[in-house]
């Protein structure tokens, strides 16, 4: 086992994706793809689950994707165990009806050595964020404007 102090891991992060429909049209997984092979992420937990009309949740399991099933094979076996039947039930709470979605668990691995530095230096993570990116929109739009109306 690797000492405590070796260890660099970025921080962690959670999506939940919704899609209209049974399932995405395979789009999203070379992306995914592409953000794992160039060490920004690497992909934890993925797990797939569907709404029904009716509001009845099922797992969907990658060979249940059909073609698009390929797109996400390689990450088939990213099982970290932190996403479990509890996780999966809340996620789905937060879903429309006749929809379906990723959940996808992740670590920041971009920021893996700058949070063993912060941590080397005796500093510690008090706060963090997300911005929503229609937030931001809205925000430089609205400064777009004053910009002209001046």
């Amino acid at each position: 086992m690797t000492d405590e102090e070796d260890v660099q891991l970025g921080p962690i992060d959670y999506l939940v994706v919704e899609w209209p429909g049974r399932q995405p049209q395979g789009e999203v997984a070379p992306e995914l793809l592409k953000l794992v092979e160039s060490g920004t992420i690497r992909v934890l937990d993925l797990a797939f689950i569907t709404k029904d009309e009716d509001g009845t949740v099922s797992g969907i399991e990658i060979d249940e994707l059909g073609e698009y099933g390929e797109e996400v094979e390689m990450f088939a076996e990213a099982s970290s165990g932190m996403l479990d039947d509890d996780d999966l039930s809340e996620a789905a709470e937060a879903l429309e009806p006749g929809t379906a979605a990723a959940l996808l668990v992740y670590e920041n691995s971009w920021a893996a050595g700058f949070a063993s530095a912060v941590k080397r230096s005796g500093g510690q993570l008090v706060a963090s964020g997300r911005i929503p990116t229609q937030a931001v929109l809205a925000t430089l739009e609205a400064l777009e404007q004053e910009l002209e109306d001046e």
